[in-house]
């Protein structure tokens, strides 16, 4: 019911069916997820929470310890193909989690943020699953076959092909009793261990640093962040904030360069709303990084569609320390471009 043998050939969402709310069983998502991509399924989901929580936690949401299993679940399904939290036993919505200030809420607002600013790139990545047989959630040995280090990594992936993402699937500050007694600590900031793939260079999402890859670190992982990395080289396409896809026209469009290596993106856009795509309805352009003359170029639009803006905006900024790091606009760019469809030629 929620797969079969020859799925690959319908292009259908699949999920992970009812599953328990535990770690245990969060950790086994990301090999089920990379399992069902390695087996030509790109669009693969899981209930955020697990399905099951009443057997765990049968204070359900009023428990602290559902609430960091929650929290880590969903920073885990922010970076899924399909971004879906759904269960029984217990609500989910971002209201039952408490109220603006409340460490789960927060944490939760944030990460759906950033679900919503990453769709350019979210939506671009997907092209590329109809266009060029790509896949969105992928395992490490696909671009990073000669570092057998990462052959038998059960809890990192690449998001398309920038993002290194490193879920936490142990608590950190709650530790349960019993099933209607939890301890919450937020006194000692704890860690997780990362590899970085060797090959490339690394940038820390949340701040910016670059390190170098072929590495094993320690991150501190506050509750509200996920180790998450994004490659040199990488060309990051943002939206603004929003309440909804497609609230906001995407007359600015914030662009993030990772410089240490030449790299290249292509946005991908259409109506939203219909297969008109298949018709060769939609419009792409093409972002191209060379980090040894500190250029890029945007090249010509291709394409159009019903509704598409003739001309756009670009805040483009070169990645460094607090430069252009985490979930926020940077009031900064190196460079704010006017784009009218035309090559243009940046240079740093």
């Amino acid at each position: 019911r929620s797969a079969y043998a020859g799925q690959q050939r319908d292009a259908s969402a699949v999920w992970s069916g009812d599953t328990r709310s535990d770690w245990k069983t969060l950790h086994a998502q990301i090999t089920s997820g990379l399992n069902m991509s390695f087996s030509g399924i790109p669009y693969w989901t899981c209930d955020i929470g697990g399905f099951f929580s009443h057997g765990n936690y049968p204070r359900g949401v009023l428990d602290p310890a559902f609430q960091e299993l929650y929290v880590r679940w969903l920073e885990f399904g922010t970076f899924c193909p399909i971004m879906r939290s759904h269960g029984t036993d217990t609500p989910r919505e971002i209201f039952a989690f408490g109220k603006k200030g409340d460490w789960a809420f927060d944490a939760i607002a944030k990460f759906i943020n950033l679900r919503y600013r990453l769709m350019p790139y979210i939506y671009s990545t997907a092209w590329k699953v109809t266009s060029q047989a790509s896949t969105i959630m992928r395992p490490l040995v696909m671009d990073f076959p000669k570092d057998k280090k990462v052959n038998n990594l059960t809890g990192e992936y690449l998001f398309g092909r920038s993002f290194l993402v490193c879920p936490v699937t142990q608590p950190c500050y709650t530790r349960q009793v019993t099933k209607d007694s939890t301890v919450t600590d937020f006194g000692e900031l704890k860690t997780w261990n990362v590899y970085l793939p060797r090959g490339t260079g690394w940038y820390d999402f949340w701040t910016g640093v670059q390190l170098p890859g072929g590495q094993q670190i320690t991150r501190k992982v506050p509750i509200d962040i996920m180790p998450l990395y994004v490659r040199a080289g990488a060309v990051v396409p943002m939206g603004p904030f929003e309440q909804y896809t497609g609230q906001k026209a995407d007359s600015v469009l914030y662009i993030r360069i990772y410089p240490g290596a030449d790299g290249d993106y292509t946005l991908y856009e259409d109506e939203n709303d219909n297969d008109d795509y298949e018709k060769g309805i939609y419009a792409t352009i093409t972002f191209s990084w060379n980090d040894k003359s500190h250029t890029l170029v945007i090249g010509n639009r291709k394409g159009r569609f019903p509704g598409m803006l003739d001309k756009r905006t670009f805040h483009i900024v070169l990645v460094g320390k607090s430069h252009g790091s985490g979930i926020g606009i940077d009031p900064d760019p190196d460079k704010i471009v006017r784009y009218d469809g035309s090559t243009r030629t940046i240079r740093f």
